[in-house]
C-alpha cells in the first residue's frame, strides 16, 4: 500500500448484513430478511457512484444534479428516544460531518438536516422497521425521502466505541480537537460507526489513516429553516420546475466551481446567526466591489480551479484491488494535484492587494510551506508541461507522457511502441481516404477509440455507399463515422500498450503520492479557501447586476424600497418596491388586499432578504437593517391556488402546529391566509387564537389575511400594526364596467377593498338581483361589527403611550442623528404622540 497500512478501523466486511431499496414504500420490502452480502460487491451500484474522479462543469444546474452524500441515521431508545445522531460523507468529499441534537415527535430538524444534505442513500438501523414495531422516526425519513435509496444493516455495527475508534484512526491530526466535542456524543459516534465502515464496503476501498475531515456541527451556530419553509421560499428548488433556475440559489449562484456551488446551497439553507462572522464575509464583499483589479484577478484564477473537495476524497482512497481504472484514475488526479497546486502561488499573487482581515487570513493561509513541499516532489517525477486539459484524447496523452523520461527504462520503451501505433492509425487512414478518395479524418472517443470521421454528400459516394470494408457506421446529417477490421485490431493493440503505460506509470506514482501523502491534507485547507473566494465573488457579481445594497445588524427589521430578488430575475426589470418595518415594539404586522395583490410575494421578499442578509450577501433594497433570526417559518399560500378541501385545512393546522411549537423570540414569522380551508366563522377564530400566542412572543411576525375582523386586533395589542396593497379602480372605455388595477404598492392601514368578492360577482353572469341582496346582506353585517368594536379614549391613551416608549427605546439603542437632527425627530414624535392621545378613533381606523 503506497498510503501506509491497508487495514481498517473495522472488522472484514465480508459479514456484513445489509437490506437495500431504491424506494421502500412498505415494510416488506426492506425488512424481510437481512441476506449477507459477500465482500467486494456494491450494493445498489448502479445508484452509487464508483470511486475515481470525474471534471465537473462548474455551472449551477449541474453542480448538484448527482446525489453523492451517504448519511447513517439512529436515534436513542428507551428514555433516550429523541435523541438523534447523524454521520455523513460526501463520496466528492473526504469529510465526515457529525450531528446530534433532541428533537421533538415531529422530528422536524432531522427531515430538514437531510434535506440539506440531499442523500443519495440513508443508513438505519434494522430494528428501526421490526415488523409491528416500526419507529415514527423510519416512518417519516422514508414517507419524506421516497426516491432515496434506502439501507439497514443490524443495530450492532452502529456502536459508538467503534465510532470513537475509527474517528481516532482516520481523522486528520489538523482536525482532531473534535475529539473533544464527539467523545460524550454516544449517538452520532455509533452513526459514524455504521457511516465508515458501510462506505469502505461499498466503495472497494478503504480510507487511509490520519486522512479524512471530521467535523461536529452543532445546530446552534446556523438559523433553521424548515424543509417546507425552504420550499415556500423557493431557496434552492423552482416549485412549478425543478430544473429552473428561478431560485435564491438562481439569483446568487454565479460561482466557477462546483466546490464554491455546494457551499452557496448550504449556506443558503443554513443561514449564519453570527453577525461578527456575517460581516466580515461583508467586508469582503464591500472590497471586491470597490477594486475591480482584486475582483477581476481573483475570479480569473478561481475559475481555473477543479473540484478540489472531489480530487482530496479519491487521493485520501486506497483501492483494495488494483485494476487499469484505478490506476488510470490515480494517474489522472496526480495530474488534477499538480494542476491545483501550480495555481497557489497565482492565487496568493491576486489576493496580495486585499485589506480586509478575512482576505487577508485566507492570503496568509497559502503561506503554508505543504503547497510547495508537494509541488517540488511531483515535479522531480512528473514533466513540467504535463497538465490537466479537455479533450478525452489530449488528457490521455498527458495520462501517458506524465512521468518524466529515463525514470523506468521499460516504461519508455512501451510509450514508444504506444506513439508507433498512434502513428501507425494516423498513416492507415491517410492511405484510405487517399485509395478511396474521401476526405476521411482521424477522430478518437474514449467509448470507441480510434475511428473515422467523413463530412460528405451522401451522392459522392459510389451507390449511395461506403466501400464494404467499413463496418460500424453511423450517420448524422452529412457527418459519417464508421471503422474498419485493421482499425479495430490496431486500437486493441493500443488498448494493450496503454496497460502497460498505465501500469508502470502507477507504480511510480504510488510511490510518489507515498512520499507526498504527510503532507497532503493542507489541502482540506486551500478547498475551503477556494470555496468561500468563489462565493463571496458571486456575491459580488450578483451586485454588480442589480442594485443591492450592504446589510447592517441591529434589533429592527427595516428595509427601505426593498424587492423581490427572484422576481427581479423573472422579469428582467426591477419589480416595484416596498417598505417593511418591524420592530420589538411593533412586532407584529397584518398585510391585507384582494387577490392578485401582491401579498404572498411581498411575504416571500421579506425572507429571502432576511437570508440573503445572513449568509452575507448585499439585498435588494435601497437600505436595510436586519435582526439576526435563528428560525425562520413560513407558511404561504398561493393566490391562484384553490384551497378548500379537508385534507389541506390539516395541512394547515400541522404547519402552525409545528410554528407555534417551535418559534421563539428570536424567529421570522411569516403566515399567509391562514383558516380559508374552513368556514369563515371557525377561519376566523383559529387565526384570531392563533394570533395572540404569536403575539407573546418578541417574534417578528407578519399574517397576511383576507379576514378583514382580524385587523381589530390592533386596538388590543398596540404591537401590531395594519398594512394593505393599494388597488385602483379603472372604468373600461364602454364606461359601464370598472376593473381593479393593481399597484403592488404597500401602504399603512387594512384595506378598503372589502367586497372585492361581489365585485367578482358583479362581473359574472351572476343574477344582479343576488348581487344586490348580497351587498345589503354585507353592509348590515359590517355594521353590526364596527359598533361592537368602538376604540375608547383610554385605550387610544394607552396606544400612543406604548408606541412612544417603543419609538425611544429604537433611538436610544440605534440613532446615529446628530444632535439638532435628534432633536427635530423628538419633537416629531412629540406631535404624535398629543395626536393619537386626542383623536377620536375607531378601529376600523388604520392610523
Amino acid at each position: 500500500s503506497y498510503f501506509g497500512d491497508r487495514s481498517s478501523c473495522v472488522e472484514n466486511t465480508s459479514a456484513w448484513n445489509i437490506t437495500s431499496s431504491s424506494s421502500v414504500r412498505g415494510l416488506s420490502s426492506t425488512c424481510g430478511g437481512n441476506a449477507p452480502l459477500p465482500s467486494g460487491r456494491a450494493v445498489c451500484r448502479g445508484r452509487t457512484p464508483l470511486m475515481g474522479y470525474s471534471v465537473t462543469s462548474s455551472s449551477a444546474a449541474s453542480a448538484h444534479a448527482v446525489a453523492s452524500v451517504i448519511v447513517a441515521v439512529v436515534e436513542g431508545r428507551g428514555l433516550a428516544r429523541g435523541e438523534v445522531g447523524m454521520a455523513s460523507i460526501d463520496l466528492k468529499n473526504p469529510e465526515v460531518l457529525l450531528s446530534q441534537f433532541a428533537d421533538n415527535t415531529t422530528y422536524a430538524k432531522v427531515i430538514t438536516k437531510l434535506k440539506i444534505l440531499t442523500p443519495l442513500e440513508i443508513i438505519m438501523s434494522n430494528t428501526a422497521c421490526d415488523p409491528g414495531n416500526t419507529t415514527k422516526l423510519f416512518s417519516l425519513i422514508t414517507e419524506h425521502f421516497k426516491n432515496v435509496t434506502f439501507t439497514t444493516v443490524q443495530r450492532k455495527y452502529f456502536n459508538e466505541t467503534k465510532g470513537l475508534e475509527c474517528i481516532e484512526q482516520l481523522c486528520a491530526s489538523e482536525f482532531s480537537t473534535v475529539f473533544m466535542e464527539v467523545q460524550s456524543k454516544y449517538y452520532c459516534l455509533a452513526a459514524a460507526a455504521a457511516l465508515l465502515k458501510y462506505v469502505e464496503f461499498i466503495q472497494n476501498s478503504v480510507y487511509a489513516p490520519k486522512s479524512l475531515k471530521v467535523r461536529f456541527q452543532g445546530s446552534e451556530k446556523t438559523a433553521m429553516i424548515d424543509s417546507a419553509s425552504a420550499q415556500n421560499l423557493e431557496l434552492v428548488i423552482n416549485n412549478r420546475d425543478s430544473r429552473n433556475g428561478h431560485t435564491l440559489f438562481g439569483v446568487l449562484n454565479y460561482t466557477r466551481t462546483p466546490g464554491g456551488s455546494r457551499r452557496l446551497r448550504s449556506n443558503i439553507l443554513e443561514p449564519l446567526v453570527d453577525a461578527e462572522t456575517i460581516n466580515m464575509r461583508l467586508d469582503c464583499v464591500q472590497e471586491l466591489l470597490q477594486d475591480e483589479e482584486l475582483f477581476f484577478g481573483l475570479q480569473a484564477v478561481i475559475s481555473k480551479f477543479l473540484d478540489t473537495e472531489q480530487l482530496l476524497s479519491v487521493l485520501v482512497q486506497i483501492p483494495k484491488q488494483d485494476t487499469v481504472k484505478t490506476a488510470e484514475s490515480k494517474i489522472t488526479n496526480l495530474i488534477y494535484l499538480k494542476h491545483t497546486l501550480e495555481l497557489v502561488e497565482p492565487l496568493k499573487a491576486a489576493l496580495r492587494p486585499c485589506n480586509t482581515p478575512l482576505l487577508r487570513a485566507y492570503r496568509d493561509s497559502l503561506e503554508d510551506t505543504r503547497f510547495g513541499i508537494i509541488l517540488e516532489k511531483i515535479t522531480t517525477v512528473i514533466n513540467d508541461d504535463t497538465r490537466y486539459t479537455k479533450g478525452c484524447l489530449s488528457m490521455r496523452t498527458q495520462k501517458c507522457y506524465a512521468v518524466k523520461p529515463n525514470i523506468n527504462e521499460f516504461l519508455d520503451i512501451a510509450r514508444r511502441t504506444y506513439t508507433e501505433i498512434v502513428d501507425d492509425i494516423a498513416g492507415m487512414i491517410t492511405q484510405l481516404a487517399e485509395k478511396y478518395s474521401l476526405p476521411m479524418k482521424t477522430s478518437f472517443s474514449s467509448a470507441r477509440g480510434f475511428f473515422i470521421q467523413m463530412n460528405v454528400d451522401c451522392s459522392a459516394l459510389p451507390d449511395g455507399q461506403l466501400p464494404s470494408e467499413f463496418t460500424k457506421i453511423t450517420k448524422m446529417k452529412n457527418m459519417y463515422s464508421f471503422t474498419s477490421a485493421d482499425l479495430i485490431k490496431m486500437n486493441e493493440r493500443c488498448q494493450e500498450s496503454l496497460r502497460e503505460i498505465y501500469h508502470m506509470t502507477y507504480l511510480i506514482v504510488c510511490k510518489l503520492l507515498n512520499e507526498i501523502y504527510d503532507h497532503i491534507h493542507c489541502l482540506y485547507k486551500l478547498s475551503d479557501v477556494v470555496s468561500m473566494l468563489d462565493m463571496l465573488l458571486a456575491f459580488a457579481h450578483a451586485c454588480t447586476l442589480s442594485d443591492y445594497v450592504r446589510p447592517e445588524f441591529t434589533d429592527t427589521l427595516a428595509i427601505k424600497q426593498g424587492w423581490h430578488p427572484i422576481l427581479e430575475k423573472i422579469a428582467m426589470e426591477k419589480p416595484v418596491s416596498n417598505n417593511t418595518y418591524l420592530t420589538e415594539g411593533n412586532n407584529f404586522v397584518i398585510i391585507t388586499g384582494p387577490n392578485m395583490s401582491g401579498k404572498s410575494t411581498y411575504l416571500k421578499q421579506i425572507a429571502l432578504c432576511q437570508v440573503m442578509a445572513q449568509i452575507g450577501s448585499y439585498v435588494p433594497a435601497e437600505y436595510c437593517s436586519f435582526r439576526i433570526t435563528e428560525q425562520i417559518f413560513t407558511r404561504i399560500g398561493m393566490d391562484d391556488d384553490i384551497e378548500t378541501n379537508a385534507s389541506t385545512f390539516m395541512k394547515e393546522m400541522k404547519e402552525i402546529t409545528y410554528i407555534i411549537q417551535n418559534a421563539n423570540d428570536k424567529s421570522l414569522i411569516i403566515i399567509d391566509e391562514l383558516g380559508r380551508g374552513t368556514s369563515a366563522e371557525e377561519g376566523i377564530g383559529i387565526c384570531y387564537a392563533a394570533c395572540e400566542y404569536l403575539l407573546n412572543l418578541k417574534a417578528f411576525t407578519l399574517f397576511a389575511t383576507h379576514f378583514l375582523e382580524l385587523c381589530h386586533i390592533d386596538a388590543l395589542y398596540p404591537n401590531v400594526e395594519n398594512y394593505h396593497f393599494e388597488v385602483q379602480h379603472v372604468r373600461s372605455s364602454a364606461g359601464n364596467k370598472e376593473k381593479i388595477a393593481y399597484t403592488y404598492t404597500l401602504s399603512k392601514g387594512y384595506t378598503e377593498e372589502k367586497n372585492y368578492g361581489l365585485k367578482a360577482a358583479e362581473v359574472s353572469s351572476l343574477p344582479s338581483s343576488i348581487v344586490l341582496d348580497a351587498k345589503e346582506i354585507t353592509s348590515h353585517i359590517a355594521k353590526q361589527i364596527l359598533h361592537r368594536q368602538k376604540s375608547t379614549p383610554e385605550m387610544m391613551k394607552q396606544r400612543a403611550v406604548y408606541q412612544l416608549a417603543m419609538r425611544l427605546v429604537q433611538t436610544a439603542r440605534n440613532s446615529r442623528l446628530d444632535p439638532d437632527s435628534l432633536r427635530i425627530y423628538l419633537k416629531g414624535l412629540k406631535k404624535k404622540y398629543e395626536a393619537g392621545c386626542s383623536a377620536p378613533r375607531m378601529m376600523s381606523d388604520s392610523n
